[in-house]
C-alpha cells in the first residue's frame, strides 16, 4: 500500500460482521417462534428458502416474507408479523468475524484512526455496532439513514476522512462487495481492500486482497 495509512475505514455487513452466520441463526429462531404458524413447512425448507431469498442482505426484507408466505401457501398476514420480528431481533444475532475485535484493537494500539461507513437504517446498524462490541473501538461511525448519503456514493467517504481531519491518500477502506464498497471507495481516491467473499465477483478496478481481516496487519505494517 502506498504512502502512510493513518486510518482504516470499514464495511460493516459481510466486512466485520459475519451477516451470512448470523441471518442463519435468525432463520433458526423464527422458525422456532413461529412453529405453530409454519406447520406442514420443515425447518430445513423453510430456512434454506429465506436464506436463498435474503440475496446476503440485498433483498428487500417485506418482500422476502411475503414469497416464502406464497410459496408455502401461508397466510399472508404472516409476512407481516416475520418482517416486523425481523426487525426486532435481528442485531441479538449479530457476530463479528472471529478476527476482528484483536485486529480492531491492534489498529488503534498502533495509532491509526477506525471508522466504519455502512449503508442501512441507523437504529438496526448502530445496534449492531454496539451487540458486535466494537462501538468504542471506531472514532466514526457514518451510517447512510442518518448522513443521507449510500455508498457507493464518493461523497460518504469524503465526508468520513473530513471527520477524521485526513486526505484521501491516508486511508484504506475495507468492504466485500466489489461495486458499493471497492469501486466507491476507489472513485472517492481511497485504497480499496477487498475482503473476498465467494458469491461476489472480482471487483474490476485496483485494489488489495485479503481473506479475513488479521491479513490487514501485515499489509499496514
Amino acid at each position: 500500500m502506498k504512502g502512510t495509512t493513518r486510518a482504516v475505514l470499514f464495511d460493516l455487513d459481510g466486512t466485520l460482521f459475519d451477516r451470512d452466520a448470523s441471518f442463519l441463526e435468525l432463520a433458526q429462531a423464527q422458525y422456532r417462534e413461529f412453529l405453530t404458524e409454519l406447520a406442514g413447512v420443515t425447518n430445513e425448507a423453510f430456512v434454506r428458502r429465506l436464506v436463498e431469498l435474503d440475496e446476503h442482505g440485498y433483498a428487500d426484507r417485506f418482500a422476502v416474507y411475503r414469497e416464502i408466505a406464497t410459496e408455502f401457501d401461508l397466510p399472508h398476514s404472516l409476512a407481516a408479523r416475520l418482517t416486523a420480528h425481523f426487525h426486532d431481533t435481528y442485531a441479538s444475532f449479530s457476530k463479528c468475524f472471529p478476527e476482528v475485535p484483536a485486529v480492531l484493537a491492534n489498529l488503534r494500539r498502533n495509532g491509526h484512526k477506525l471508522g466504519i461507513i455502512t449503508n442501512g437504517s441507523t437504529n438496526m446498524q448502530e445496534r449492531k455496532v454496539h451487540q458486535l462490541g466494537i462501538a468504542l473501538l471506531v472514532d466514526e461511525l457514518l451510517i447512510s439513514e442518518k448522513e443521507g448519503l449510500r455508498k457507493p456514493d464518493p461523497r460518504i467517504f469524503k465526508l468520513a476522512l473530513g471527520r477524521l481531519g485526513l486526505r484521501e491518500s491516508e486511508a484504506c477502506y475495507v468492504g466485500d462487495h466489489p461495486t458499493i464498497d471497492i469501486q466507491g471507495a476507489f472513485e472517492a481516491g481511497l485504497a480499496p481492500v477487498w475482503r473476498r467473499t465467494p458469491y461476489w465477483p472480482q471487483p474490476e478496478v485496483p485494489c488489495g486482497v485479503i481473506h479475513s481481516i488479521d491479513e490487514l496487519l501485515p499489509m499496514l505494517s
